[in-house]
């Protein structure tokens, strides 16, 4: 499962924009579901009061808001989650209208105890309806093909 000269190509690829409407309510669930009691989350009164003037959402609300896919061949085989860093930039508050977009930024192999690995690194954009950037997320795709591991399974 070697990195293809098209993945390669691919890096610096954006995907088409999607735009998310914000609505209060969503964000008063969210809060709920992550348990997450701050009032600036769910209470208009008390985060009124606040620095931001009213209801803001919790940072990892725009993990909600996916973006369009990226023309991009994945690897065969088991892709894995490695993760992701965010950066946070503008509060994203009711009536905010968000545009999401994806761009490939790396194609790296590493060697793993399952073998060659590939890595591929997606970086999204949240953009504001003034144009502002919201927050970026680097998002780490593991790939790898089981056949090819070396590595010795239980039964033999």
């Amino acid at each position: 499962m070697p990195i293809t000269p098209e993945m390669k190509a691919a890096i610096g690829t954006r995907s088409e924009p999607v735009v998310w409407e914000v609505e209060r309510g969503e964000i008063i669930r969210f809060a709920r579901a992550i348990g997450d009691p701050n009032p600036l989350y769910s209470d208009e009164a008390a985060a009124r009061r606040g620095r931001y003037g009213g209801i803001i959402a919790p940072p990892t609300f725009l993990h909600a808001y996916g973006a369009a896919p990226v023309d991009f061949e994945y690897p065969p085989g088991i892709g894995l989650d490695g993760g992701s860093e965010w950066e946070y930039f503008q509060p994203v508050r009711p009536g905010d209208s968000i545009t999401v977009t994806a761009s490939i930024s790396a194609v790296f192999e590493k060697e793993g105890r399952v073998g060659r690995m590939i890595f591929i690194e997606r970086d999204i954009e949240y953009v504001n309806q003034f144009g502002d950037l919201a927050a970026r997320r680097r998002s780490t795709g593991i790939f790898y093909d089981p056949t090819e591991s070396d590595r010795p399974t239980r039964n033999g």
